[in-house]
């Protein structure tokens, strides 16, 4: 039988999302910022090479801010769209990649997927390996 549904099929890909530190840990400095989106974006690799597709919540989240007048991370608007961006993601992802490293919002979005039901996974090797299509 052949299941259609993304969530739970040995076919279809999974829409992983990575989080992990962002702002955590860097005193606002731009270059750590940098540092840890790299580090985060460096998991997006490993995820579509076991057949599923990675999502940085960031990637979504920072065009919404520039648009709303965000200025500068952690400024008033980046505070009201980063974390609700991430859980209206969440909405429809299917699992949660997180990585080492303290973060409030990581915590967070790894809270919300369990309430979700997403499994929550922290390493890349752990997800399904998804047979091609």
């Amino acid at each position: 039988m052949h299941d259609e549904s993304p969530a739970g099929s040995a076919t279809a890909p999974l829409l992983v999302l990575i989080c992990g530190p962002y702002l955590s840990g860097t005193d606002g400095d731009p270059a750590r910022i940098a540092a840890n989106r790299a580090r985060l974006e460096s998991y997006a690799l490993p995820i579509y090479e076991r057949g599923h597709l990675p999502m940085v919540g960031e990637w979504l989240a920072l065009p919404i801010i520039e648009a709303a007048g965000g200025h500068a991370p952690g400024d008033a608007v980046f505070s009201a769209y980063q974390y609700p961006v991430a859980h209206r993601l969440l909405s429809r992802c299917d699992a949660v990649l997180r990585i080492p490293g303290e973060s409030r919002g990581a915590d967070l979005d790894v809270a919300r997927a369990r309430e979700l039901g997403l499994p929550v996974y922290t390493d890349p090797g752990e997800l399904p390996l998804r047979r091609a299509a």
